[in-house]
């Protein structure tokens, strides 16, 4: 059994270190080479995704309606497409007309901001009393100039996206056809990976292992699952409100809100600088309801709302929870944010596990 045990990490390592060397040969550079692989295998990345987030959904057809999987593959992809044909109709051009009035209300906005600060401000008995108008006039300027360059990249930026979309499109394409069958076939892949785990181990840690992944599973598909519903609740919440208020941009406002929640602990700050900027260039005053109104709702969110969605899912400390979206966000953007909680609860749960069998070995309580 050593001796197996042995030959299959020895030719394991020899196949690693072959295409490491082909890979280096092939591009002289290893990180290019890892960067094209990543983009060549994007749609298989968008399929599992898809095919991820999906198979909840497959599931409940399959038990509670008894639906072949077939029936139930179709119905989801119907329900999805019927939903983005709905968000293209119907929401899409209200949330282009509110971005295309933004940039044209922008000019007009910082206009009005710079004559308000000019009259209220550099003009005050206070500021002519001991002559800092000439300094507040130069700052102003400067935030005034800071403020259309931004303006200029984020318009920069939309039109790159949009002529990157395609390449994102043809990829979305084919990473949904390729989930219809990672979800078709979806016990093959498991039982395959499941067969190469026991053939690369011995029984005992093959079946720890594949305990392991279920566990893994089943964190990651509830956290994201609820977090997805939860924030799709306070989005929609946050559209209503903010329509109650009478607040302009209210739908923009309340999509900014729900995608950024995503985003545990920090995302309800992140969502609340656009909202409260976008209305306090036409209405500080509006500015100051939209900034209480999402703070509300965020705490409704945070002690209401989200626990009874989510739970305890991932069982770590805020401490543990900033870290890691911290160091996730530095390293992986916004997707590592989002990703970063469940991944650290799944590194401390391996630890955790390692430390108490080990003090379990050696006879010593857990304190």
């Amino acid at each position: 059994m050593f001796k197996d045990m042995y030959y299959k990490k020895f030719m394991f390592s020899v196949i690693f270190i072959a295409i490491i060397s082909i890979m280096v040969m092939k591009f002289g550079n290893i990180v290019y080479a890892f960067n094209l692989i990543l983009k060549i295998l994007t749609p298989f990345f968008i399929a599992f995704s898809i095919a991820y987030l999906f198979n909840p959904l497959m599931k409940f057809f399959e038990n509670k309606f008894k639906l072949k999987r077939i029936y139930a593959i179709l119905l989801i992809y119907f329900i999805a497409f019927f939903g983005i044909f709905v968000a293209i109709t119907m929401v899409s051009p209200t949330i282009a007309k509110n971005v295309g009035q933004i940039f044209n209300d922008m000019p007009s906005y910082l206009q009005s901001t710079q004559e308000f600060v000019e009259q209220k401000i550099i003009n005050s008995p206070m500021v002519q009393r001991y002559d800092r108008n000439a300094e507040l006039e130069k700052n102003l300027n400067s935030f005034i100039t800071n403020i259309s360059e931004f303006i200029k990249i984020a318009l920069d930026n939309v039109l790159n996206f949009v002529i990157g979309f395609t390449s994102v499109f043809l990829n979305a394409i084919l990473g949904v056809i390729i989930s219809i069958y990672m979800l078709k076939d979806k016990e093959e892949f498991i039982n395959k990976t499941k067969n190469l785990i026991r053939s690369l181990f011995n029984t005992k840690h093959a079946s720890l292992i594949i305990l392991f992944g279920k566990e893994v599973n089943m964190m990651f598909s509830k956290f994201i699952i609820g977090k997805i519903i939860d924030s799709a609740i306070i989005g929609f919440i946050c559209v209503v409100g903010l329509f109650l208020l009478n607040i302009k941009y209210a739908l923009l406002i309340g999509i900014i809100v729900g995608i950024t929640n995503m985003i545990p602990y920090f995302g309800p700050f992140i969502g609340a600088i656009p909202a409260v900027l976008i209305t306090l260039f036409y209405s500080p005053i509006k500015a100051l309801w939209v900034m209480v109104f999402i703070i509300a709702l965020q705490q409704f969110d945070g002690l209401i709302l989200g626990p009874k969605i989510l739970g305890d899912q991932v069982g770590l400390s805020p401490f543990w929870i900033i870290l890691s979206i911290i160091v996730g966000g530095g390293t992986f953007g916004v997707l590592g944010m989002f990703l970063a909680v469940p991944i650290v609860a799944m590194i401390k749960l391996t630890i955790e596990r390692f430390v108490s069998k080990t003090l379990k070995q050696k006879g010593i309580d857990e304190i």
